[in-house]
């Protein structure tokens, strides 16, 4: 009895398994974005270190001993830390994080992939204000600054493309967010109108408690006050 046809077919079929396996490990590491979306973990005051490890998403290395920002490789949402106020986004791809001796101060980021088509960016901005408005966070600035809402209104304020819509909002003494909404020239879509989003997240910067009942020119191009 000749063993040796089925001694390779055996070998045969274990080196083809093999291969289907490292080709199925290559293909699901090359693809990993597409299946679990990666998220940025994200705390004011942490270290640029425990981002890096928390977050599923690769970061570009930090520079001890310098003020200097930290961008991801790839698109990724934000999950950001905090036992009360925190709050998370859809995938971003312009995303910025301020470190100074390894400590995260600051982030900013434009919380979408391209620019967007106004019923989908007020669909952001609005979730990112409900959230806010659910943890505690409290509208600043309103005289210049309302909250963004979707009306005809403001509709057609954004769509003029003179200045942005923009509202802040303040987490007690801990953070203060500004989120502004505007008109945005996409070269790939000239013949739409397309709209970026950006948030800028901080220890409060803006004393609004102190500056609220100062004298304040009026705006040639006011936001739409609520009704």
């Amino acid at each position: 009895m000749n063993l040796q046809p089925r001694l390779f077919g055996w070998r045969c079929g274990a080196y083809l398994l093999l291969l289907g396996g490292l080709t199925w490990a290559a293909l699901h590491q090359l693809t990993q974005p597409l299946w679990d979306e990666p998220e940025i973990v994200l705390e004011i005051g942490g270290t640029y270190e425990e981002l890096r490890k928390s977050s599923s998403a690769p970061f570009s290395p930090g520079i001890r001993g310098h003020i200097w920002f930290g961008i991801p490789m790839t698109d990724a949402r934000l999950r950001f830390v905090d036992p009360q106020f925190g709050f998370s986004t859809p995938a971003a791809r312009y995303f910025a994080v301020g470190f100074n001796d390894n400590v995260i101060y600051s982030l900013r980021m434009s919380p979408q992939i391209e620019p967007l088509l106004i019923d989908d960016a007020l669909k952001v901005v609005l979730d990112l204000q409900d959230q806010w408005r659910a943890k505690g966070w409290v509208a600043k600035g309103l005289r210049n600054n309302p909250v963004i809402v979707d009306t005809p209104e403001w509709r057609a304020y954004l769509r003029k493309g003179i200045l942005h819509g923009r509202s802040y909002w303040q987490a007690g003494d801990k953070y203060q967010v500004s989120l502004a909404l505007g008109r945005f020239e996409d070269y790939r879509n000239p013949t739409e109108e397309r709209y970026l989003i950006t948030l800028a997240l901080a220890k409060p910067w803006v004393p609004f408690d102190e500056i609220e009942d100062m004298y304040d020119e009026p705006s040639h191009f006011p936001a739409p006050q609520p009704k």
